[in-house]
């Protein structure tokens, strides 16, 4: 019988980790070839893990809630498969979650099914793995290698979990004053709670979203530019062809792809705009990959990823916003679906704001806001002089990293934006 390690996949340049959200298989239990054995979340997706083997699951390597990064093994699959490895260097090595061994490598020159291997450890703290949660606390909270030895984990193997170490934390301050009965470690804010108010847990996703952008505040210095737009041509011309669009393609032509169309045309010429930072290296981005944030049904937020968007034509650009649109609402996205974007853009008309001031996704630069679209009088220019009309107007506003944007050019792109879309071509087809 072979033993295969179920390791959680890499899922996107950006991502490193990911937290178990729940198992849906059990000790015991058959797993065919591709059936999901775990569920995981990133702050951008949920998604499932599947195995690639046919077998019988023996071990858990990870417990729900706790954060696995990627490559560590999940679980540990018995088969009858013989698993395939050629000419490749393994470690053959007791699948136990994130612990390391010091053994040399085994070089594997056939095909052969990795055995399991017994290994002796070191319980010092120094060769103790602790998530990067429990490391933040034990960094913010200095505990020592000493007092590390004192926790008793409760973990996998002994591991220290979180509710470990700050239930140290809350004894070791009881201990230095007896006075001391409710203690809250592990926020930087304690708020008071009244009789009848009503607590509500944050989701998984909703967490590492109020991480994620709480880290983009501190990563990325916010500065907004905001320009007004005349889309009357644009707002004429889809009313014109949306019906006949959608009885031919049956799709929904929206707002949506055509202001996607702009941003991505102008990123081409603003490519300065369609990059990372690391560190003090500026990456330009080879593709032009523009994010859509999506609301979803709980209040939370997913941003799937048009890919090479600038290659599309508006028939293409609509069928991929729609398919994205719909199956994020319907929590059907895989995780390729959210991740490898260089810009992104934010539909606040849809709720009524005239214009925003959204947060920069990381590692991006730039994300443009569009406000919604209002019928409003204004002054007309024509050669036989200006009129007053009824115009359809909207608001965009531009968020962009002052540290490598500055503001000329953050407000030239957008300038384009507004100049794409005032030249409308109302005898257009599509």
């Amino acid at each position: 019988m072979g033993k295969f390690e179920l390791k959680l996949p890499k899922m996107g340049e950006s991502v490193a980790e990911a937290t178990l959200t729940s198992w849906l298989k059990d000790i015991g239990d058959s797993i065919d070839m591709d059936e999901a054995v775990v569920e995981i979340a990133t702050d951008k997706v949920d998604s499932e893990v599947p195995s690639e083997y046919k077998g019988v699951l023996i071990e858990k390597c990870f417990k729900v809630n706790e954060v696995i990064k990627v490559g560590e093994t999940i679980a540990i699959i018995e088969t009858d498969a013989e698993i395939q490895i050629s000419n490749t260097v393994i470690e053959v090595d007791k699948a136990v979650g994130n612990e390391k061994t010091d053994r040399e490598p085994v070089k594997v020159e056939e095909s052969i099914p990795i055995k399991e291997t017994n290994t002796s450890k070191n319980d010092s703290s120094e060769n103790r793995f602790y998530s990067p949660l429990v490391k933040n606390i034990i960094k913010k909270e200095n505990i020592s290698e000493a007092e590390l030895n004192s926790i008793k984990g409760t973990g996998k193997k002994s591991r220290i979990t979180k509710s470990d170490i700050l239930n140290y934390l809350k004894s070791r301050l009881q201990q230095a004053d007896p006075s001391i009965s409710d203690i809250h470690i592990g926020s930087e804010i304690n708020v008071d709670k009244i009789e009848n108010d009503q607590i509500i847990e944050m989701t998984k996703m909703g967490k590492i979203i109020s991480k994620h952008m709480s880290d983009s505040i501190k990563i990325s210095a916010h500065v907004q530019s905001f320009i007004e737009v005349d889309v009357t041509k644009v707002w004429n011309w889809r009313n014109r062809v949306k019906d006949s669009f959608q009885k031919r393609e049956g799709e929904k032509l929206t707002f949506t792809p055509i202001f996607i169309e702009a941003v991505a045309i102008n990123l081409r010429s603003f490519p300065m705009l369609n990059i990372s930072v690391d560190g003090e290296k500026i990456i330009v981005k080879k593709d032009i990959n523009i994010g859509m944030a999506t609301a979803l049904s709980d209040g939370n937020l997913i941003v799937p990823v048009i890919k090479k968007a600038d290659q599309l034509n508006l028939v293409g650009m609509t069928k991929v916003v729609n398919d994205l649109s719909f199956r994020a609402r319907n929590n059907n996205l895989n995780p390729d679906d959210v991740y490898g974007g260089t810009y992104t853009v934010t539909n606040v008309g849809v709720f009524g704001s005239v214009m925003g001031t959204p947060i920069i996704n990381q590692p991006q630069v730039g994300i443009l806001a569009l406000g919604a679209i209002r019928k409003v009088p204004a002054v007309i220019e024509t050669d036989q002089g200006d009129f007053i009309g009824i115009r359809h107007k909207m608001f965009i506003s531009h968020s962009y990293d002052h540290r490598v944007v500055n503001g000329a050019l953050g407000s030239q792109f957008i300038k384009g934006v507004k100049d794409y879309l005032e030249s409308w071509d109302v005898n257009r087809e599509i």
